[in-house]
């Protein structure tokens, strides 16, 4: 089985947003004031976004405009967890999920079978599930001054309430990464982190369509591979590409009423490689005397053209939105060769998943 992993790096450009929240404000005389997610590097502040934040805007727009099913969430006392099914729910099988639970075995005509104490026999069902697709957080590119604005709530009879919220403007970076041998491919042996299906969606999974394949890298005792349970390639590619096209149209973050703000890429690379390192983390860079001005760098984008060009399979898909970085357009284009796409951001994503379509087996 080839290990090929989607890399993709992108730039997303907000202006007076709070994407992110972190809660009550510790720096404001206002009682109601929201404070933002920052971090500090080098006596640094950068806004960021929380990579569950960014996880949760991907599957809500999968959900909203690629009729995703979204797998349903339990609630037990302190625990949540899905339904754990990604034979029948794509997130299950995208996100990833950890669901520790115990079911009660049935005999053959579905009562509960008892032990010798006369108590409800029960099994351990514990499934664990690393998600194909890993991501960063968005941070801003450049350090970032936040500044506290106050609004009041001014509609009700008697004095207005205030309160506080931080803004800022950005340009944000982020990668993503997505295991393509992964996504619709499910281990079952007993091992943390492997077990993905009970034996009860094992035969389920084989008796409706999905095969099963050697697992190349884990064997039993005696030698021989494991067993992977594999569905259709169809339906591989299918989760694989709408996970990718639904950047086209992501959306999210806080305060959307009165601070929305358009997170879809203003520039992306897609890439195919055999490594799981990330080779694009630093092709944006801050410049400027306070280090607060968001650059491209192009130079770094050849280096790693060049350094890793026997990983990369297939072509590598860059896209930029007009009216972002444009004095960068002439330099971008220099890229361009029979192995560098360089277009719009939407064609670059589905150029980019034309390529997946020979690259998934």
């Amino acid at each position: 089985m080839d290990l090929l992993k989607t890399q993709g790096f992108v730039l997303i450009d907000v202006d007076v947003v709070a994407l992110n929240n972190a809660g009550k404000s510790s720096s404001t005389n206002f009682d109601n004031g929201v404070a933002t997610k920052t971090i500090s590097k080098n006596g640094s502040k950068f806004t960021y976004v929380s990579g569950q934040a960014w996880r949760y805007w991907w599957r809500e727009t999968l959900r909203k405009d690629f009729n995703w099913d979204l797998s349903p969430i339990t609630r037990e006392s302190k625990i949540a967890f899905t339904d754990a099914n990604p034979l029948k729910y794509a997130d299950d099988d995208v996100f990833g999920y950890m669901k520790a639970a115990k079911d009660v075995v049935l005999k053959e005509d579905g009562t509960p079978e008892l032990d010798s104490k006369g108590k409800e026999k029960k099994e351990d069902v514990t499934v664990t599930r690393i998600s194909p697709l890993k991501n960063s957080v968005l941070v801003s590119v450049a350090s970032t001054k936040t500044e506290e604005h106050w609004s009041s709530m001014a509609r009700q009879d008697g004095d207005s309430v205030p309160y506080s919220k931080e803004e800022y403007s950005a340009v944000m970076k982020g990668m993503f990464s997505i295991d393509l041998a992964q996504i619709g491919t499910f281990a079952t042996y007993n091992k943390t982190g492997f077990k993905n299906l009970t034996s009860k969606l094992q035969e389920e999974g084989i008796a409706n369509g999905c095969s099963t394949i050697d697992d190349s890298f884990v064997k039993d005792a005696k030698g021989i591979p494991q067993k992977l349970v594999q569905l259709p390639k169809q339906t591989r590619l299918k989760r694989t590409l709408d996970t990718l096209k639904a950047l086209k149209t992501i959306s999210g973050g806080a305060m959307q009423t009165n601070n929305m703000g358009d997170v879809t890429p203003k520039f992306i690379i897609l890439a195919t490689t055999t490594s799981g390192n990330h080779p694009f983390s630093h092709i944006a860079k801050a410049e400027g005397a306070f280090k607060n001005i968001a650059v491209l760098n192009i130079e770094a984008i050849k280096e790693v053209l060049e350094d890793y060009k026997d990983q990369i399979k297939g072509r590598v898909f860059i896209g930029k939105r007009s009216g972002f970085m444009d004095e960068i357009n002439n330099d971008l284009q220099s890229l361009t060769s029979d192995n560098v796409v360089v277009t719009t951001v939407n064609q670059a994503i589905e150029g980019y998943c034309k390529q997946l379509e020979t690259q998934i087996v």
